[in-house]
């Protein structure tokens, strides 16, 4: 059995949601990034990195990286079209995986959570906030076009709308922000599908 280590409300929860959507047996456990568990002998013997979300595999193995688990996890169901069947289709879906990760969260959600790790100086950190949100409104922005006339990132959904669930339930959930109309419409969207509801009551949010 697939074991999850996550933390509530991390990016975690879009593997989360992808383990729920595939619909075979898993485990969760959950790591308490904020008390500093993932530091611990116990995580890191798994995951030397100290992040979630990291998955055990069946055979013992671990995979770290959300786009390499969702990979993973589309590749090893594919009876659940969790990537397009088209080249196209995947290396659209790859494409908005990794700008939702790799841009819209390291780059800007970072910047807002985590302006220490960007400006030592605590009288940099409103500006490093700043640009952070920036960044982040771009992203929407772009995110919103890419969604113009579809309900999900590439028609149909895939790896690449549990990425985007996770920055837009940042952005909207926890900090109560506006987003923009296609990308709140998406959102509602993948509230309102079974899989993500359960992992939002598993993690003790509201779906």
């Amino acid at each position: 059995m697939n074991k999850l280590f996550y933390s509530p409300g991390a990016c975690s929860i879009g593997i989360h949601v992808l383990l729920e959507e595939i619909g075979k047996p898993y485990e969760a456990v959950v790591t308490n990034t904020r008390e500093g568990a993932q530091f611990k002998p116990e995580f890191t013997s798994l995951n030397p990195k100290s992040k979630v979300p990291t998955l055990q595999r069946d055979d013992g193995t671990v995979l770290t990286e959300f786009p390499a688990i969702a990979y993973w996890l589309a590749r090893t169901n594919p009876e659940r079209h969790l990537l397009p069947d088209d080249v196209e289709g995947q290396t659209r879906a790859l494409e908005a995986m990794d700008y939702a990760v790799a841009t819209m969260h390291m780059q800007g959600f970072s910047r807002m959570f985590r302006p220490a790790n960007f400006a030592p100086g605590e009288a940099d950190h409103d500006a490093v906030k700043a640009r952070g949100r920036e960044i982040m409104e771009k992203g929407l922005a772009v995110m919103d076009r890419a969604l113009a006339g579809k309900d999900y990132v590439t028609g149909s959904f895939s790896i690449a709308d549990a990425a985007l669930f996770y920055v837009e339930f940042w952005w909207a959930a926890r900090l109560g922000l506006p987003l923009p109309a296609n990308c709140a419409a998406h959102f509602a969207r993948m509230k309102a599908r079974p899989a993500v509801a359960a992992v939002l009551r598993k993690e003790g949010f509201d779906a």
